[in-house]
């Protein structure tokens, strides 16, 4: 049984079958990074965003603190399950909150559309 403040992660997979996400983090390369990334997804499944902040249209960032500032960007369903959308670092960060906010426009028109 779930407890009221977990949530469900999920990945947003586009049109042509690509996880932006899952892309974006095999990248990286120091498998330090993956893990602090990691165990940030796992607080969030718990409820506890941590820092983020709301950037409209539906869209939040997650702000990590180390390295070149990494941000992960997602929407909510239903109040459980959040929807990773992408990831970025802070010289990326206008264009990554850009796409996050195609990614998920894309999946509310396939889904409701």
């Amino acid at each position: 049984m779930k407890k009221k403040n977990n949530k469900i992660i999920r990945n947003y997979v586009t049109r042509s079958g690509k996880v932006p996400f899952v892309d974006w983090i095999k990248n990286i390369k120091d498998p330090t990074t993956r893990h602090r990334i990691r165990s940030r997804l796992d607080r969030v499944e718990l409820g506890h965003y941590g820092e983020y902040k709301l950037l409209g249209d539906g869209v939040c960032e997650l702000k990590l603190d180390f390295g070149p500032g990494y941000r992960l960007y997602f929407a909510e369903q239903d109040d459980i399950i959040v929807i990773l959308l992408c990831g970025g670092d802070k010289k990326t960060q206008g264009k990554d909150i850009e796409t996050a906010k195609a990614y998920w426009q894309d999946l509310l028109e396939r889904n409701h559309g």
